[in-house]
């Protein structure tokens, strides 16, 4: 048991230690003052988010981009609050935007993948040559486009991931799973590093129309309800391999909300991971095992080191070494989203995080979630 557990654990260090090599290998992208010249078709797809959208409104209405060289289309995928009456009325009130500089269409299914069709409808209407998606529970930052333009113009592109953090308050939940998207974002812009892209984030995501036509947009992988962002990069980067990056510009962060509660937090969760079994990304899933493997191992040694089958110096040993290697990535990531206030959460998030990781992987095969008032098979 000695040696597995050390073989699992040096695998682990050397796997995150890659991560933290490749996260410093981006560089951090600082916005200049070149003139805009990118058109972006802004996708942004809906279902009863009558709660959130006054404050995405509102950002939308503060961004700092010439407005004729960006188009906003929200899709409405059957929403029965008032979020079509929403939006409506925000047009309404601003008097100065552009004709059909934002429109509302209704979502056109095809799939089982609600959020799919409903990308793949705004593109079909899309007059822009740059597509970038974000959600109605999104808060854009002000100069949002601007960053992607100046990245864009500064590097031969055709898909580029953006950060993206939480609006964090003072209960336990928002600051774990502040920390929890902290490590996916490390992990994200680490895998750039590396040059072996994983993840992104549907949240904030740019790419070409015409790359998305080129790909045939999600075909392929439209049975499957989520993973719009994940499945599209795996394949823009299988075809383009060189021109797809990861904007690590703080003016681009778009911040969004955590989940109210265990419950929703756990269903999100069993949704994301309900997508890994389709991963063709090897690195990716070598990745999602090593991670797996790590915190099955510490729950193995609690049991065993109670029950007295092993000394409790090895899952110290093991424990002190996960607790390093994970500190400084998050560390490095909090300091990039200026986020470092959450650390003071980290050790008690570490703790739950190996307990929870594990029950979500064991739960999610012989699971379904709800999500937006539908039920989907894991």
């Amino acid at each position: 048991m000695i040696y597995i557990a050390l073989t699992i654990t040096l695998i682990y260090f050397v796997l995150i230690g890659l991560f933290i090599w490749g996260f410093e290998s981006v560089k951090v992208h600082n916005l200049k003052n070149s003139t805009p010249v990118t058109p972006f078709s802004v996708i942004i797809p809906f279902r009863c988010e009558a709660e959130n959208l006054p404050a995405l409104l509102t950002s939308i209405s503060a961004l700092d981009y010439p407005k004729h060289l960006f188009e906003i289309i929200f899709v409405d995928d059957d929403s029965t609050d008032k979020s079509v009456e929403i939006i409506t009325d925000f047009i309404n009130n601003h008097s100065n935007l552009p004709n059909d500089h934002i429109r509302v269409i209704k979502n056109i299914r095809h799939t089982h993948a609600p959020k799919k069709d409903a990308i793949t409808s705004a593109i079909n209407v899309s007059e822009k040559e740059w597509i970038i998606t974000t959600d109605a529970d999104c808060i854009l930052p002000k100069y949002w486009l601007n960053s992607f333009d100046d990245y864009i113009q500064v590097t031969n592109s055709k898909c580029v991931v953006g950060p993206v953090a939480y609006v964090v308050n003072n209960s336990f939940l928002s600051k774990y799973q502040a920390l929890d998207i902290l490590s996916l974002q490390g992990a994200t812009i680490g895998g750039f590093g590396l040059n072996l892209p994983f993840l992104s984030n549907g949240a904030n995501l740019a790419y070409e129309r015409a790359l998305f036509l080129k790909l045939q947009g999600f075909k392929g992988n439209d049975h499957i309800a989520s993973g719009d962002d994940i499945f599209l990069l795996e394949k823009a980067f299988k075809t383009y391999p060189l021109n797809v990056n990861y904007l690590k510009c703080e003016k681009a962060i778009v911040k969004t909300y955590p989940e109210s509660c265990w419950k929703n937090y756990m269903a999100q969760r069993v949704r994301w991971a309900s997508k890994t079994t389709a991963y063709n990304h090897i690195f990716g899933k070598f990745t999602g095992f090593v991670v797996l493997i790590m915190n099955a191992l510490i729950m193995a040694l609690l049991f065993l080191t109670c029950i007295g089958a092993v000394n409790f110096k090895l899952l110290l040993y093991v424990w002190i070494i996960k607790f390093i290697v994970d500190f400084y990535l998050i560390y490095r990531t909090t300091l990039f989203f200026n986020q470092k206030e959450l650390l003071n959460s980290y050790w008690l998030s570490f703790i739950i995080y190996s307990f929870f990781s594990v029950y979500i992987a064991f739960l999610t095969p012989f699971s379904s979630y709800s999500w937006k008032g539908r039920t989907f098979k894991s």
